[in-house]
């Protein structure tokens, strides 16, 4: 991408969330919905194919590019990102990574444009992070595939128009084998899903349960054709790495306000006749939060560089993810004690922000199973015995 057109889309997201959004977030927490106003314009800004390729209707941006837009989006309500997160993140990747080109063609475009919202069907309740005890199955008949099973906290199955489901089509593969996606339109015979989901935080995004119960669907919708089949784990690995660097980057985005707001608290809440950022334990806790997020800038920028030139796809995005959802968590934690007990009350930014960043250390893989990634790249086959 053009670096001037980088900058153009920069600045106009930046208006845009903090003009539009930020001023909405309270209504978006209490409501736990975007107004459609908000979900219009980030279509027509082309918010919900920013990383599917220009040949597809996309804007085609470089994980370099793409993290410097999560910097901008992490400013308010994860749930903004939520709405188009999946499209570009990890439903989207199933088809620009596995998917036959008949299948990019017919889905890319309109999950580009935002005329078709994508789920992405993995998370099970006894398969999250590790996808090796998944049990959906899906068997062939004749020229159909019949798929039963049930998905868990699934982003966006409600108002998904195609759910990339993984099943097991090889029963007696061990582990992560023999698994393969599939793409199951919304309306598809026996596809159902549970009521919304109520969470600690990130109102505003919506995750359900999902069930098949003997959902047909033909031939052309195992992704990647004949030589998708039993491919599936190795899709979503390479999804998940690229969600994990652009999760690590909106956590980035989400301690650069909460920076701002423990400043800007600091600076006007007085103690004894001064401000408290006149006081050498608050000044510990702003310096400890300016150099986390610091830190967690300059390594998603360095690991989204080796994404792109291929160099790291798997360490580095887990250490990124890791490190930066973890250290979301601590800024939130000391913007609450900065701002003492306002901090607790809901309507205070902090407060809700605390709530949201705790989800980050759980999904698109927990901060457990990064260690365990980041120890065996490290270690090499000693890790394992």
């Amino acid at each position: 991408m053009d670096p001037a057109d980088l900058t153009d889309i920069l600045t106009a997201v930046r208006k845009f969330v903090r003009d539009d959004v930020v001023p909405l977030e309270e209504q978006i927490d209490a409501e736990d919905a975007i107004p459609d106003h908000i979900i219009a314009t980030c279509k027509e800004m082309g918010l919900y194919g920013f990383a599917i390729p220009e040949e597809y209707g996309g804007l085609g941006m470089s994980m370099v590019e793409e993290v410097q837009l999560a910097f901008e989006l992490g400013w308010t309500t994860p749930a903004l990102r939520s709405l188009f997160g999946t499209n570009n993140g990890i439903a989207g990747q199933v088809l620009i990574t596995g998917g036959t080109e008949e299948q990019r063609r017919a889905w890319l475009p309109r999950l580009a444009s935002g005329e078709v919202t994508a789920a992405f069907g993995l998370t099970e309740a006894e398969a999250g992070s590790d996808p090796s005890s998944l049990t959906t199955s899906a068997r062939r008949d004749g020229s159909d595939w019949v798929l039963n099973g049930a998905k868990r906290y699934i982003t966006n199955a409600l108002v998904a128009d195609v759910v990339m489901v993984f099943a097991r089509t090889d029963p007696d593969a061990p582990g992560n084998r023999g698994i393969s996606t599939f793409l199951v339109p919304a309306g598809t015979p026996g596809l159902s899903f549970g009521p919304r989901d109520h969470k600690m935080g990130q109102m505003g995004t919506w995750t359900s349960d999902v069930y098949l119960d003997d959902v047909r669907v033909p031939a052309d919708h195992l992704v990647g054709g004949e030589e998708g089949l039993h491919n599936g784990f190795r899709i979503a690995a390479k999804c998940l790495s690229h969600g994990r660097t652009h999760i690590a980057a909106l956590c980035v985005g989400m301690a650069d306000r909460l920076v701002h707001e423990s400043i800007e608290f600091a600076r006007t809440r007085t103690q004894g006749g001064r401000p408290i950022a006149a006081y050498q334990l608050i000044q510990g806790l702003i310096a400890d939060s300016v150099t986390d997020y610091r830190a967690g800038r300059a390594l998603v920028l360095d690991v989204a560089r080796r994404y792109d030139d291929g160099t790291d796809r798997i360490s580095g995005p887990s250490v990124a993810k890791y490190f930066a959802s973890e250290m979301v968590g601590r800024v939130a934690d000391r913007a609450v004690q900065i701002h003492g007990g306002s901090g607790y009350m809901r309507g205070v930014p902090v407060e809700r922000f605390y709530r949201d960043v705790r989800l980050f250390r759980i999904y698109e893989g927990t901060s457990q199973i990064q260690q365990v990634i980041i120890a065996r790249d490290a270690l090499g086959p000693a890790a394992r015995g």
